[in-house]
């Protein structure tokens, strides 16, 4: 087990399928071009034995698989039956939902039982101008179905001023009528916000904010997370519960346990940091060569982690996952 001096470990892993999308997110891109795959990406055979020797070198406990997108991959099912049988005690996926009607029957049958569905606004106009892709009603119809299906939902928003603030009660309450949790993401400063300080002032809405509109509705009050959580949560008595990433307003760096891997084979230890390590070549050899190797990467990588809060970076987001 690999510890740094504030006593964090690597518990979580979430690997980028491939750095494609279908979406071209205001937050995300500023160009409004939708990212393609990256030239050199992992096989899925090399990212499940990729999993494996993360698993055994970090002690690796919980699996997300992300994308960009990573129900448009070719490789996610080659993927899900690699990870299956490693033991992990979960294995989840966060998508966007456009394809997740389409792709349903492959993550049950794979075991997958939990997934964050990413949706910004419930309004049809605000949804293509935000995403700059997809369709409101087939995500909604996904979700529903996923639902029916006996899958636990989280929906993630990205509260963003001038955008879709008017739409943070109408999420909760679609949210709390289904008995999905809602997660609100602070908007971080990544790849283009990193550098474009005005533009990300105008759009960041805080943990203040979120609350006292929801306030305005909603009675709650603050529930218990674990430690290594990094949304705060909160209850609505006899209603559900629903949560703030607050990256900004309150920083969980302290108790980060969370390693990227990168489609193209880089460990990321750190949003905030613009170190990364070359792992993906290590997963084409034998375990007795690459585990020594990977272990002297992670402790680099566990290093990156900031002490005290996010600070920004340089990466875009959907090329290491959410």
């Amino acid at each position: 087990m690999i510890v740094d001096r504030q006593g964090r470990r690597l518990r979580n892993l979430r690997v980028s399928l491939t750095s494609a999308c279908n979406y071209a997110c205001t937050y995300c891109v500023p160009d409004g071009k939708r990212l393609v795959a990256a030239q050199h990406e992992l096989s899925a055979e090399a990212l499940g034995r990729g999993v494996a020797y993360l698993i055994e070198a970090a002690g690796i406990e919980r699996l997300r698989i992300t994308g960009g997108e990573p129900l448009i991959s070719p490789k996610l099912d080659a993927l899900l039956e690699a990870v299956a049988p490693l033991g992990l005690q979960d294995i989840s996926l966060t998508t966007n939902g456009q394809l997740l009607a389409r792709k349903l029957p492959v993550l049950l049958a794979a075991g997958i039982r939990r997934i964050n569905v990413s949706l910004d606004t419930l309004d049809a106009t605000a949804f293509r101008a935000i995403a700059r892709g997809g369709d409101l009603a087939t995500v909604l119809a996904g979700i529903e179905q996923a639902a029916a299906a006996g899958l636990r939902i989280k929906i993630n928003m990205v509260p963003l001023r001038g955008q879709n603030l008017d739409q943070v009660l109408p999420l909760l309450d679609y949210c709390l009528a289904r008995g999905f949790e809602l997660r609100f993401i602070e908007l971080m400063r990544m790849g283009h916000l990193a550098r474009d300080g005005k533009a990300f002032n105008q759009q960041f809405a805080s943990l203040e904010q979120l609350l006292e509109l929801i306030g305005q509705r909603h009675p709650f009050q603050q529930a218990e997370a674990p430690l290594d959580a990094t949304a705060l949560r909160y209850e609505i008595p006899g209603k559900g519960f629903f949560g703030v990433i607050a990256n900004e307003s309150v920083p969980f760096c302290r108790t980060c346990s969370r390693l990227r891997l990168s489609s193209t084979g880089w460990l990321h230890g750190c949003l905030s940091s613009s170190n990364r390590h070359q792992v993906g070549d290590l997963f084409d050899k034998p375990r007795h060569q690459a585990l020594p190797a990977l272990q002297r990467l992670l402790v680099q990588a566990l290093a990156d982690k900031q002490e005290l809060a996010f600070s920004g970076g340089a990466t875009v987001m959907k090329v290491i996952g959410g």
